[in-house]
């Protein structure tokens, strides 16, 4: 592990939390673990929050930093300054850093899972031989069952996770995830590829071949079972007997990945690991996010941090600005006729006074609203801070993440807890 991380300074560790991040809390997670998982509901900025926590470490640990996505978006490249990122980890480049005015302790990678090409490297690991590897990825079936198979994506995300921590070239890495709906399937991975591959449904695909090879699956097929014949007739025989041998070839792999699908469920059980949900305080997103922090503790997963994206200013809380707010109201037709005259207009066209009092009048509406739902936010965080070791919160920002800057202003908050 790099000598720079050794040097980290940690957070006090009996900090409370009060509904504001503690400064520091997040950056000891992250110093104390290898991999970070981030998860949550899609549109809740997760994927920004994965690249800038991964930033945030890379600038204030030092280390050699990965940021992993399986999100199908390509927006971590384009943020990271990258062309384009796949299996391959690539370095940000440090001058992209050095120009945005951040200046790294140590080394900011990328990569984005290619689904195909990683299930190309776990058949070549697994099969028993090379003919056998060699049939897998030359059946006609295999890319398309590779692409669009129930957890092919899923399994293959945890098999590259496994992979990279194993490989130990990294101190830390993070990991983000698919929307919540499909990260509980995520984590159930390994359980389900390894279920599939001992179920009923492949034994039964692969009947014929375990009764005599091709030639007997053959006179099995399309004498023996009457669902062979309607399905020769229908689909051709060719094709039943690419789908028998294909999954037939298949399962020659199981033992490969039982072993591995326990190895990877034990990493996501270990110490070195931790989660981390990422959600807005909007009704919808919170309430995935709530179920999602319940099934990871009751997966027994090591849930640590709570990012909350997106929330609303501390400013719509203050008093003085709800006052305000008031008195913009009560008093927007006198403040219209006050404003002409300080704009030096000699109008006294009544209609337009109106129209300058409701636009007034509608400014202070809109703060007084806002207000309402900022204090309800701070009521939830309240609540929240309970849950989690580590809270963050980062306040909706004026423009969309789109480069390295924009990163870094969503670090500032997620390691310094502070708002704008």
């Amino acid at each position: 592990m790099s000598a720079d991380r050794g040097n980290t300074v940690a957070a006090s560790p009996g900090a409370a939390h009060t509904g504001a991040t503690t400064p520091g809390d997040l950056e000891q997670l992250l110093a104390a673990k290898e991999i970070v998982v981030f998860c949550g509901s899609g549109g809740v900025g997760k994927t920004s929050i994965a690249a800038a926590s991964a930033l945030g470490a890379a600038a204030r640990l030092g280390g050699k930093i990965l940021v992993l996505t399986v999100d199908p978006a390509r927006r971590l490249a384009t943020a990271l300054g990258l062309e384009g990122i796949g299996n391959t980890a690539r370095r940000v480049p440090p001058e992209v850093c050095t120009e945005a005015g951040i200046e790294l302790r140590g080394e900011l990678w990328a990569a984005m899972l290619d689904t195909k090409e990683s299930w190309d490297t776990l058949v070549l690991r697994h099969a028993p031989d090379e003919e056998t590897a060699s049939k897998i990825l030359d059946n006609v079936l295999y890319k398309n069952i590779t692409e669009r198979f129930v957890q092919s994506h899923d399994y293959i995300a945890m098999e590259r996770l496994y992979d990279v921590h194993a490989s130990g070239e990294y101190d830390l890495i993070v990991l983000d995830t698919p929307p919540t709906r499909n990260a509980i399937d995520f984590l159930e991975a390994p359980k389900r590829m390894a279920d599939f591959f001992g179920g009923r449904l492949l034994r039964w695909l692969t009947a014929p071949y375990r009764v005599g090879g091709k030639r007997g699956a053959r006179i099995l097929n399309f004498a023996s079972r009457p669902f062979y014949q309607v399905a020769d007739r229908i689909l051709g025989s060719e094709f039943l007997q690419e789908i028998g041998e294909f999954f037939w070839l298949f399962q020659s792999m199981y033992d490969g990945f039982v072993e591995r699908a326990s190895a990877v469920e034990d990493l996501l059980h270990d110490r070195r690991t931790t989660f981390g949900v990422v959600t807005t305080l909007e009704a919808a997103p919170l309430r995935e996010g709530e179920v999602f922090m319940r099934e990871l503790k009751s997966r027994g997963f090591d849930f640590q941090a709570l990012v909350l994206n997106k929330t609303l200013p501390d400013t719509l809380l203050d008093p003085s600005g709800a006052a305000a707010a008031t008195y913009l109201i009560d008093h927007a037709s006198d403040l219209a006729g006050e404003l002409r005259e300080v704009l030096g207009h000699d109008s006294t066209d009544e209609a337009s006074d109106d129209r300058v009092a409701r636009v007034l009048s509608t400014v202070g509406e809109s703060f007084r609203n806002f207000g309402v739902v900022a204090k309800r936010e701070a009521e939830l965080r309240s609540e929240l801070s309970k849950v989690p070791h580590v809270l963050a919160r980062v306040p909706t920002l004026e423009v969309d993440i789109h480069d390295v800057r924009g990163l870094a202003e969503i670090g500032d908050h997620l390691f310094e807890g502070t708002t704008r």
